[in-house]
């Protein structure tokens, strides 16, 4: 039995062998003002080139700057509906 430790995209849901860290508030925005990075989700790749493909960081920062936010912002819940269906394993292009 391999034990590739499965986690959770806490976007899609998908069971990924690989999350990456999404600053939920860009870091542009925290790093010029020497602020506190804020909280980060753990997300899948596929999502997080998908919410930067979507979004700008201004409006990350000001308005999808949750998961709740993103999860319930129409465009993602579209992508993330097929997400859900798609093989974790395989690379997932993403379009704006």
């Amino acid at each position: 039995m391999s034990n590739n430790q499965l986690q959770q995209c806490e976007l899609c849901q998908r069971e990924m062998e690989h999350l990456t860290i999404h600053h939920l508030v860009p870091r542009q925005n925290t790093k010029r003002k020497k602020q506190d990075p804020g909280p980060t989700a753990n997300i899948c790749s596929a999502c997080h080139r998908q919410i930067h493909a979507l979004f700008n960081n201004k409006l990350l920062a000001r308005e999808l700057n949750t998961l709740d936010k993103l999860t319930n912002e129409p465009q993602m819940q579209k992508f993330l509906a097929w997400v859900k269906k798609q093989d974790p394993g395989k690379r997932i292009s993403v379009h704006r």
